[in-house]
């Protein structure tokens, strides 16, 4: 059984890699019964995206770690869409859904009568998600999207990577496959925005999200400065367009970061630094000199900074509330005190595989809190289980 903020709401999930399965992993943290569909044998691509693998002790049954990072929370059904059966069964299914994920091809489902007109009409209530490379309409409508290339062709990669005419610029992808996910978090809210309209007027709705336009609508400041100025920015590596001091400096062990945000915490910087003058200094006083003037200014403040290491810059400007911190790699990240504190590793029980480390989700209800029900499913796991549940028992056979 399941609880949470979404108890009651049935997700029939037909999508795969990321950006649906992270959508209908939140939906399933906050409670909602997610039945996820894949294709018999094979599954979800990333089943096989590895290594790194989590792996069984006792056979050669094992499982991507990119596959557990969106799909925990979740039953898996196997179900040929290709077949009459298969299609019966995913209609039957959609039938008793309050919201069916999907991100096929623009009218890729609609072959298989799986499209959203076509299982509307027999469940009018339902809200019906498209995830798709560019939306379904314009001229990219029917070509495939990936994170990478979204990356390149919404902006994201000219603003990423090191500056022109240093040592090694040139435009960079994200770590993460962040449009993925940033589509997945829209997804999710447009998917509630959906269930909320519907309390009201019982009608469903089709939602169209693509990647390209998360990614465009996701460049915030960086748009704004362009749009407002015609100036197309460039990338800056870890600096910020519009306030400095704000990205890495060198220090005696390694690097941080100082991300100062105002004049105050620059002046606060500058004593601790041992050049109070810096903060009166006219080149200097305030964030638009300082971005003026910024080919002067960070010089000093490397020199400055390779005095200390980490923690003794680190200790002596949050005394004073100096926004900085180190970059840690991710043991570093889930060895931090903070990190461990707010729970941010979790392992679940699987049947295979023992305890599976997993990240948690970072929502934190105080009435309706997360719960970890399950760990990511095996394939078809739970075929006969949701059918049975959500479609009732089959007949007996006739004699």
């Amino acid at each position: 059984m399941t609880t949470g903020a979404l108890q009651g709401l049935k997700v029939l999930d037909l999508s795969r890699v990321l950006a649906g399965p992270w959508a209908s992993q939140i939906l399933g943290d906050l409670g909602a019964d997610v039945v996820k569909v894949e294709r018999p044998g094979a599954g979800d691509d990333t089943r096989a995206w590895g290594p790194p693998w989590v792996a069984s002790k006792e056979n050669d049954e094992r499982q991507a770690a990119y596959f557990q990072c969106a799909n925990r929370n979740k039953r898996s059904v196997a179900i040929d869409l290709a077949t009459p059966e298969g299609q019966a069964q995913v209609r039957a299914l959609a039938a008793k859904a309050d919201v069916v994920l999907e991100n096929f091809k623009v009218g890729g489902l609609a072959a298989y009568g799986l499209d959203y007109e076509s299982l509307k009409a027999a469940n009018p209530r339902l809200i019906y998600c498209s995830i798709t490379g560019f939306g379904q309409t314009g001229p990219y409508a029917p070509r495939a999207g990936y994170d990478f290339l979204i990356q390149g062709m919404g902006g994201l990669m000219s603003l990423t990577g090191r500056a022109d005419g240093e040592d090694g610029a040139g435009p960079q992808k994200v770590g993460v496959a962040l449009v993925d996910i940033m589509t997945g978090l829209y997804a999710t809210i447009a998917v509630l925005a959906a269930l909320s309209h519907r309390d009201r007027t019982g009608e469903g709705q089709h939602i169209d999200l693509a990647l390209l336009d998360v990614q465009v609508a996701t460049l915030a400041n960086q748009a704004a400065n362009y749009l407002a100025s015609g100036v197309a920015p460039k990338r800056l590596g870890n600096a910020h367009p519009n306030i400095v001091p704000y990205q890495d400096f060198p220090t005696a062990d390694g690097d941080m970061i100082l991300a100062i945000g105002n004049d105050g915490q620059f002046a606060r910087f500058s004593a601790i630094a041992g050049h109070p003058e810096w903060a009166t200094e006219e080149r200097f006083a305030t964030n638009p000199a300082r971005v003026a003037n910024r080919a002067v200014l960070i010089p000093l403040l490397r020199q400055t900074t390779v005095m200390k290491t980490t923690a003794e810059w680190v200790a002596a400007l949050e005394a004073e509330a100096v926004p900085c911190g180190p970059i840690n790699q991710l043991d570093q990240v889930f060895d931090d005190p903070q990190v461990r504190s707010r729970g941010m590793r979790i392992e679940l029980p699987h049947p295979a595989f023992g305890p599976v480390p997993l990240v948690a989700n970072p929502i934190r209800l105080s009435a309706t809190p997360i719960a970890y029900r399950q760990a990511p499913p095996a394939l078809g796991e739970h075929t006969v289980e949701v059918l049975a549940d959500w479609l009732g028992p089959s007949p007996a056979p006739a004699r």
